[in-house]
């Protein structure tokens, strides 16, 4: 029988942690299947999906910077991601062969900050990509606002505020921050290879959190800047292994092993 196997595609995707989160529990529970990081151009993705599609051993992928959107030209969406959040985070396969799209960013991002007050809570969004819009949508679910957007494209930025029905500002990546409970940064400025992100943190409340979603570097000039003033952070980590969990058991049909999350945390953080 042939080895199942899942991948994270992307462009860049060399960074991708997601291949030693899903290969360690699969370690763990002693599956034979693999988990693979795959580097895919944004006009090789129809490419990509034909040929899955047709191979048996595939089960699935997540999907990343700057597929989030795209993707969703590809696959079927019975829940309606399209309409709601508007951007996937992962591909799998259903119980008659076709590939669906459907996404665990939301979940994954609100994991670490369940136990904040986030109902009318004041927020500031850097970014307006599909990581962005898997945001906006948790932090409609659970009343935040109003939300501040910081993004290169501002009538981008507005119009996901409108989709989600979220009260708020667009301002330039560059303007003063205003006084929020909450800053994320939802773009990949401050990765490893791409623009740093650069911001005066000291309008904040000393009650504030910072919560970067970028995870490489993992401890980001964000967060350090941020610990520099006292305030509470949240790695990107956190949203990562959080939405891993939910794909890993669409793609391998059981939940990840309990239990582990420390061991996993120290190989990540290596």
């Amino acid at each position: 029988m042939t080895k199942r196997y899942a991948e994270v595609i992307g462009d860049p995707i060399a960074h991708s942690k997601s291949p030693l989160i899903h290969n360690f529990w699969l370690g763990k529970l002693g599956i034979d299947a693999d988990y693979r990081a795959n580097q895919v151009a944004p006009d090789g993705l129809e490419h990509y999906f034909s040929q899955r599609r047709e191979d048996p051993a595939w089960s699935g992928c997540n999907v990343t910077i700057p597929h989030k959107i795209a993707a969703l030209e590809h696959v079927a969406d019975p829940g309606g991601v399209r309409d709601s959040i508007g951007a996937i985070n992962t591909v799998a396969r259903g119980p008659d062969g076709a590939l669906f799209g459907t996404n665990t960013d939301a979940a994954g991002f609100l994991g670490p900050i369940l136990d904040m007050p986030l109902d009318g809570a004041p927020v500031i969004l850097i970014g307006s990509g599909g990581a962005a819009n898997a945001i906006l949508f948790a932090l409609a679910q659970v009343g935040a606002g109003p939300v501040t957007m910081l993004a290169r494209n501002a009538l981008k930025a507005a119009a996901l505020l409108a989709r989600f029905g979220l009260k708020g500002d667009v301002k330039a990546l560059d303007a003063a921050l205003p006084p929020a409970a909450l800053l994320i940064n939802a773009s990949p400025l401050g990765m490893k290879g791409q623009e740093p992100l650069q911001l005066d943190l000291s309008p904040l409340p000393d009650d504030a959190i910072v919560y970067d979603i970028v995870y490489a570097p993992l401890q980001t000039a964000l967060l350090r800047a941020a610990r520099a003033r006292g305030l509470e952070t949240v790695d990107g980590l956190e949203m990562l292994v959080g939405q891993a969990a939910l794909a890993f058991e669409l793609f391998f049909d059981v939940p990840p092993p309990e239990g582990h999350d420390e061991e996993l945390r120290a190989k990540l953080v290596q």
